[in-house]
């Protein structure tokens, strides 16, 4: 079997993928994710937190519940129905670094879950980084211009 006839076998039997359904589900499912958090900061101002605490105490909240359903199991499962709409980048950060702990506490604190915890996250953390001096460089050339 050479390398063409394997690929054509490949792209037959690989699972077509209906994008439009996948935004669709990603952006209801984002939206929703959207409306919990603002509930969550409007029950928090109800008990009479200011609207920045409050707005912490609902990224707290979201991160918290990432990161149970990560523990339990089930945070994949429902990313794979509700696609990247629960992937907002609160979620989906603690989500990344929960999995490495579970996935290398076996290995010890140091070389399991100190040497792997950040495998998936590290890669945002510098971006964010390079990106804010950047952005921090530019906005002070402005300044002066």
């Amino acid at each position: 079997m050479n390398e063409e006839s394997y690929k054509k076998i490949v792209k037959k039997y690989t699972p077509k993928e209906n994008k439009i359904k996948n935004y669709i589900i990603s952006f209801i499912s984002g939206g929703i994710v959207g409306v919990i958090g603002e509930l969550l900061i409007r029950f928090y101002m109800l008990l009479n937190f200011s609207n920045e605490s409050a707005t912490t105490l609902m990224i707290i909240t979201v991160i918290f519940f990432s990161v149970m359903f990560t523990s339990l199991g089930f945070f994949d499962d429902l990313v794979r129905r509700f696609r990247s709409g629960l992937l907002t980048p609160i979620t989906g950060f603690a989500h990344s670094i929960e999995v490495a702990f579970i996935d290398y506490k076996s290995e010890g604190w140091i070389k399991g879950i100190g040497g792997n915890a950040f495998h998936l996250a590290g890669s945002v953390i510098i971006t964010g980084i390079v990106s804010s001096i950047l952005l921090g460089i530019i906005r002070l050339v402005g300044a002066f211009i």
